[in-house]
C-alpha cells in the first residue's frame, strides 16, 4: 500500500497526516473502541432493571436498531465530509462555529477522562495476573498509558497495527467465551428465588434505565470518522466500516447475551457487579477469574489506545481553526500529532491523580446524548442547505429513519435528567459557561472563521 501525504492548511505549522490507513485499521478502531469491559458488566445492571430473559434480549436487540439508525447518519457524514476530527467536523459545518467548539471540546474531554477510568481499571485488574502489583494501581496505570503514548509516537502505522492486532486478539478471546459457554457442559444453578418483572409505568421507567446503559454500551462504532484525512479510500471505507463494525459488535453482543443467559438465571445475574466473571467461574472454575481478567485488559487496551489516537486527532482538527493554541497541529514525520498527543495524555493523568473523572464522565455522559441528536440534525440541515454537496453514501430511508433517531434520542435524554438530575444540571451550568467562552476567543480572535 503506497502512502499518500496530507498537506496541512498553510498557516499551521509544517506537519503532515498520512493517508496510510485502511479498511483493517477501521473496522479495529469501531469495534475496539466499542467492545470493552462494558459488555461484561451492563448485563447485571439490565437484568436487575428487567428480571425477564426475554425483555433482556428485546432491550439488547432494541439498542442494535438504534445503533443501525445512527450508523446511518454517521455513514452519509463521514463520506461527505473525510476530514480529521469527525463529528467536531460535522457539527461546525452544519450549525456553525459554536456547534463545533462544544462539541469538540465535550469529545475531547470525554475521551481523555476515558483514557484516565481505563489506565486505572487495568491497574484494579493487574494484580490478579501479576500479585506483585497490588497495591500500585496508579503506576500500572500510568504505564500502561504512556506505553501506548510512546508506541504511537513513531508513527500512524504503529498506532493502526496496536490497534488492529489488540481487536484482533479481544474478538477471539470474546468468540472462544461465547462458544465455550454453548459447547462446556456446567452444573444449573438452582435454589435463587425468581424477581418480580415491573409492570405499567414501573416497566416504562425501566426500559429507558436499561437503554441508557445499553446504549452508551454501543458508543463508539462510529470512531472511524475521526480519521476521514487518514483514510486511503474514505468515501468508500468510512460507511463499509462503520455497517460492518456495528454488525459485528451487535453479533458479540447478542450472542454473548445468550451465552450469560444460558450459564447463569436471570435472577443471579441481576445487580452482579462483573456478569462475565460469574460466568467464567462456572465455566472454567478457579481459572475464570484468570480467563476473563485477562479478557477484560486486553479489551481495556485497545479502548485505550483508540481514545489516545482520538483526542490528539481532535486538538489537532479545533488547532486548524484556531479552536485550539496552533501548536496542536505540529505532526512529526510518521503522521503522528504529537503536541495534541501530549497534551491529551497530561490532562488524562491529571484525572487519574485528582480522582475526578467519575464526576467528568457522569456529566459527559448527558453531552453525550446530546451530541449524538446533533449530529442527526446536522445531517437533516445539511441535505436541506447544501443538497448538491457529492455524497458518496446517503443514509438509508431518510428522512424516517433518522427522524426515528432523534425521537430516540430525545426519550434517551428524557432518561438520563430524570434519572441523574446532579449531573445533568452540572452539564446545563456548563453549557451556559461555554457560550460566553467561546465568544471570548472570537473576541480574541483566536478562531479562524475560514
Amino acid at each position: 500500500m503506497q502512502s499518500k501525504a496530507m498537506k496541512a492548511p498553510s498557516d499551521a505549522p509544517k506537519g503532515h497526516l498520512l493517508r496510510v490507513l485502511g479498511m483493517a485499521f477501521a473496522l479495529a478502531i469501531g469495534i475496539g473502541t466499542t467492545i470493552g469491559g462494558g459488555i461484561l458488566r451492563t448485563p447485571g445492571d439490565i437484568a436487575a432493571l428487567l428480571p425477564n430473559g426475554w425483555l433482556f434480549m428485546a432491550v439488547w436487540v432494541f439498542g442494535a436498531v438504534n445503533a443501525l439508525l445512527g450508523a446511518t447518519v454517521f455513514s452519509e457524514l463521514g463520506a461527505m465530509m473525510p476530514r480529521t476530527g469527525g463529528p467536531y467536523v460535522f457539527a461546525r459545518r452544519a450549525l456553525g462555529d459554536y456547534a463545533g467548539f462544544f462539541v469538540g471540546y465535550t469529545y475531547w474531554i470525554q475521551v481523555c477522562a476515558v483514557q484516565a477510568a481505563l489506565s486505572l481499571l487495568i491497574g484494579e485488574y493487574a494484580p490478579v495476573l501479576v500479585p506483585a502489583l497490588t497495591g500500585h494501581a496508579l503506576i500500572v496505570a500510568f504505564a500502561v498509558l504512556f506505553g501506548l503514548v510512546a508506541l504511537q509516537w513513531q508513527g500512524v502505522r504503529w498506532g493502526g497495527h496496536i490497534q488492529t492486532i489488540v481487536t484482533l486478539v479481544k474478538m477471539f478471546a470474546f468468540t472462544a467465551l461465547i462458544i465455550a459457554a454453548f459447547v462446556i457442559p456446567h452444573s444449573a444453578i438452582s435454589g435463587i428465588p425468581a424477581l418480580a418483572v415491573p409492570h405499567g409505568t414501573a416497566l416504562m421507567i425501566a426500559l429507558i434505565l436499561a437503554m441508557q446503559g445499553i446504549i452508551f454500551t454501543y458508543n463508539g462504532y462510529f470512531y472511524v470518522c475521526f480519521f476521514g484525512e487518514e483514510l486511503c479510500n474514505p468515501g468508500r471505507d468510512i460507511p463499509r466500516a462503520i455497517f460492518r463494525s456495528v454488525l459485528l459488535i451487535i453479533a458479540v453482543y447478542l450472542l454473548l447475551n445468550l451465552a450469560f443467559l444460558w450459564v447463569l438465571p436471570i435472577s443471579r445475574m441481576a445487580n452482579a457487579p462483573f456478569v462475565g466473571g460469574a460466568v467464567a467461574r462456572v465455566l472454567f472454575g478457579e481459572r475464570g477469574n484468570l480467563i476473563i481478567t485477562a479478557i477484560v485488559m486486553i479489551s481495556l487496551l485497545g479502548t485505550i489506545n483508540a481514545q489516545v489516537l482520538i483526542s490528539a486527532r481532535l486538538l489537532l482538527a479545533m488547532g486548524h481553526n484556531r479552536l485550539f493554541v496552533p501548536q496542536a497541529t505540529i505532526v512529526n514525520s510518521g503522521g503522528t500529532p504529537t503536541i495534541a498527543m501530549l497534551l491529551g495524555t497530561a490532562v488524562a493523568c491529571a484525572f487519574m491523580f485528582s480522582g475526578t473523572f467519575k464526576a467528568v464522565l457522569g456529566v459527559i455522559a448527558v453531552f453525550m446524548v446530546v451530541n449524538y441528536l446533533l449530529m442527526y440534525v446536522s445531517l437533516m440541515v445539511l441535505r436541506r442547505r447544501e443538497s448538491a454537496m457529492p455524497r458518496p453514501y446517503k443514509a438509508w430511508g431518510y428522512p424516517w429513519t433518522t427522524l426515528l433517531a432523534i425521537l430516540i434520542g430525545l426519550v434517551f435524554l428524557a432518561g438520563v435528567i430524570v434519572s441523574d438530575r446532579r449531573h445533568t444540571l452540572i452539564a446545563l451550568a456548563c453549557l451556559i459557561i461555554s457560550y460566553p467562552l467561546y465568544l471570548g476567543l472570537r473576541k480574541l480572535k483566536l478562531m479562524d472563521k475560514g
